[in-house]
């Protein structure tokens, strides 16, 4: 395996999330698909589930087809996640499907998920997200 790849898959997965930020969805995509490829071409499965979570979150920004892609997106990254034990990442995804069930009229599911989510954020102590976990319960309510 050459070095030239290494660390590339992480650097697409940025710059993606930061088109996405800037909404530029369909470059965004590029960028996580090209991670996603980069990742497993170089075995780098953690880095793939970062990418994961980002096609995840693009896809559940986007219409009605593509909500199925973003769920099985963020499960993928979040086996992943688990395998390797990546809790942040974890917390994520569970933050993603809360959103994402909320979105689609699945509160049950939708609080179930955010709660997985608090719960390994303030095991982490990471306020910040509580709190964005807290916003997505209210908008519930």
């Amino acid at each position: 395996m050459s070095s030239m790849g290494v660390g590339r898959a992480t650097q697409l997965a940025w710059l993606g999330e930061a088109q996405l930020l800037e909404g530029r969805v369909e470059v965004a995509r590029q960028r996580a698909h090209e991670a996603v490829a980069v990742a497993r071409e170089h075995q780098e499965r953690g880095h793939e589930a970062w990418a994961l979570r980002l096609l995840a979150a693009i896809h559940a920004g986007g219409d009605a087809s593509g909500l199925e892609k973003a769920e099985g997106g963020y499960r993928a990254a979040l086996t992943l996640a688990g395998e390797l034990g990546m809790r942040p990442l974890a917390a994520h995804c569970h933050l993603g499907l809360g959103q994402l069930f909320g979105k689609i009229g699945r509160p049950e599911h939708a609080r179930e998920q955010l709660a997985m989510a608090a719960a390994l954020y303030r095991e982490m102590a990471m306020p910040v997200w509580e709190d964005r976990v807290d916003t997505e319960l209210r908008r519930l309510a």
